[in-house]
C-alpha cells in the first residue's frame, strides 16, 4: 500500500514541478515517471523495512 501511495504522490509530484517550469505535455509525462520511480523504490524500501522491524 506504501508503494502504490508513494508511485501516485511522485508522479503528482514531477506533473507539478514541470508545469510550474512551463514544460510540454512530454516534459510533464518524464517528470511524472521518473519522481513515480523515485519515490515508488523508497516507497518499497520502506515497505521492506516495516515488515522486517514489526
Amino acid at each position: 500500500m506504501i508503494v502504490i501511495a508513494a508511485f501516485i504522490l511522485g508522479a503528482a509530484i514531477g506533473w507539478r514541478r514541470a508545469a510550474k517550469a512551463g514544460g510540454s505535455r512530454a516534459d510533464k509525462l518524464q517528470y511524472a515517471v521518473a519522481h513515480a520511480l523515485a519515490l515508488g523504490v523508497l516507497g518499497m524500501f520502506l515497505t521492506i523495512v516495516l515488515s522486517r522491524l514489526g
